[in-house]
């Protein structure tokens, strides 16, 4: 996290564009499935482990990463940071109240909010809206909207926007506004956070965790068995 936090603060300094994109299981599982997907993701500057399996799958594999880097974490970090700054923030994504009402909260906690709009626009809208966030001149903008929109929305014009920095954060306005709660702090550390989702709404996600979590560990532990007769050689 706290590397994290040094990336976004030198790309706000520099001015220089920045994208940061977060992976967790259902991310791999569409990516092996999509190569179009995965070259999205390749494209990112800085990619963040979203999901606390991920870190573990990326420890049995022989390549840990330092720790869980969640977007929801992230954004409530650099949103500190702002107050502390002054950095110009924009929310991009959700239904329209909800960003709005996120907007007014953090705007009344001391977070310089200089533009917001909703996720609901259509593909071929895409360089109207960057049009309209650049026109705002922000430090950070937060992306919450559903993969693999997001990420390719970021990716294909954040740079040409001129950015400082983008991160890809989901659907954790919702959070952030109220609408949904949050899994408790030891369910998140034992990797349980999607099984608190799903029995908040079981009827959207159920299908979705039911195959992509049996997919995603079909995948480690197929690696694990090429990674181990690899080493037999």
């Amino acid at each position: 996290m706290q590397g994290t936090l040094n990336w976004v603060e030198e790309r706000v300094a520099s001015r220089e564009s920045g994208t940061h994109l977060c992976v967790n299981a259902a991310n791999v599982v569409r990516a092996h499935d999509d190569p179009e997907y995965l070259a999205v993701l390749e494209r990112g500057d800085l990619i963040g482990s979203d999901g606390q399996p991920f870190v573990w799958a990326a420890r049995a594999l022989g390549q840990p990463l330092p720790e869980r880097v969640a977007g929801i974490d992230l954004m409530e970090q650099v949103l500190d940071r702002s107050r502390e700054t002054g950095w110009r923030v924009y929310l991009l994504g959700g239904r329209d109240e909800v960003v709005r009402r996120l907007a007014g909260q953090l705007s009344a906690r001391g977070v310089r909010i200089v533009g917001h709009r909703d996720g609901y626009f259509r593909p071929d809208d895409a360089s109207r809206v960057w049009d309209e966030v650049r026109s705002t001149d922000p430090d950070v903008v937060f992306v919450g909207m559903p993969t693999p929109t997001k990420e390719r929305f970021i990716i294909e014009g954040a740079h040409q926007a001129r950015v400082p920095v983008c991160i890809g954060v989901g659907g954790s306005f919702d959070v952030l506004a109220g609408d949904l709660r949050r899994a408790p702090a030891y369910m998140q550390r034992l990797g349980l956070e999607w099984l608190f989702r799903l029995l908040q709404e079981p009827r959207r996600l159920f299908t979705r965790y039911a195959v992509t979590n049996t997919r995603f560990l079909a995948l480690v532990l197929r690696a694990m068995v090429r990674r181990t007769r690899t080493a037999r050689g």
